[in-house]
């Protein structure tokens, strides 16, 4: 079958790539907090960049964003970044998490003016550190069969997280030496999730049902968004 520029997927890889590349030789976000407000400003387009899109891909923060530690509020701030740079929601939605801890999590207000800048060039590099991030997990965070539409599993060498793709809840499940420790915790606005409730199994019992006890128990606490 015959392809042209506007059908090769790898024409499209490539424009994107080449659209990317270009925004990161000009693109400059600077955040400062007015009032304690944080504002985070796209200097290249003069534009205050609203959490407004992004809470229309995931709702971490409605009441906006923030910086310098792991929370609901720099979550959604990596969501924005990532969106207004890459214009891109699977990218987005695949790595503003990682992008969260290793980037926004560490940014500080400082200098002479008090904030903090982060160019394109910054954005593309941490974009490389995720997808090799990504490269490393068995799923990459992939759908699971047995749980609803918005949780997803994310391998790691000594433990498996479910994670929700709408807020900051997470079930970890350890094996201990006798046991099984299935824990429901909440992200939010801590340096460090809060446990919201837990269960233990023997370790010869399947844990899968307590799993899906737990998530059920989170879309519970709080329903999940409704997809428009």
């Amino acid at each position: 079958m015959e392809t042209n520029s506007t059908t090769d997927p790898r024409t499209v890889v490539q424009d994107a790539s080449e659209r990317w590349q270009a925004s990161a030789d000009c693109v400059e976000y600077v955040g400062m907090r007015v009032d304690r407000t944080p504002v985070v400003l796209n200097l290249t387009a003069h534009e205050r960049l609203s959490p407004n899109r992004s809470l229309g891909l995931v709702r971490h923060s409605p009441a906006g964003f923030d910086w310098g530690y792991t929370g609901s509020g720099p979550a959604q701030l990596a969501c924005a970044l990532l969106l207004d740079y890459t214009d891109d929601e699977t990218v987005t939605q695949q790595h503003h998490i990682q992008f969260r801890d290793d980037v926004v999590s560490q940014l500080v207000c400082d200098g002479p003016a008090d904030c903090w800048h982060l160019t394109g060039k910054d954005i593309e590099a941490a974009l490389a550190e995720c997808e090799e991030y990504r490269a490393l997990t068995s799923d990459g965070g992939t759908p699971s069969s047995s749980l609803p539409a918005n949780w997803s599993a994310v391998s790691r060498t000594d433990r498996t997280v479910f994670q929700r793709r709408d807020i900051d809840h997470y079930v970890v499940l350890a094996e201990g030496s006798e046991e099984w420790l299935i824990i429901l915790c909440a992200q939010g606005d801590r340096a460090y999730p809060a446990p919201l409730d837990h269960r233990t199994l023997p370790v010869e019992n399947d844990p899968a049902s307590a799993v899906q006890a737990l998530v059920a128990e989170s879309n519970d606490l709080v329903e999940p968004e409704e997809e428009i």
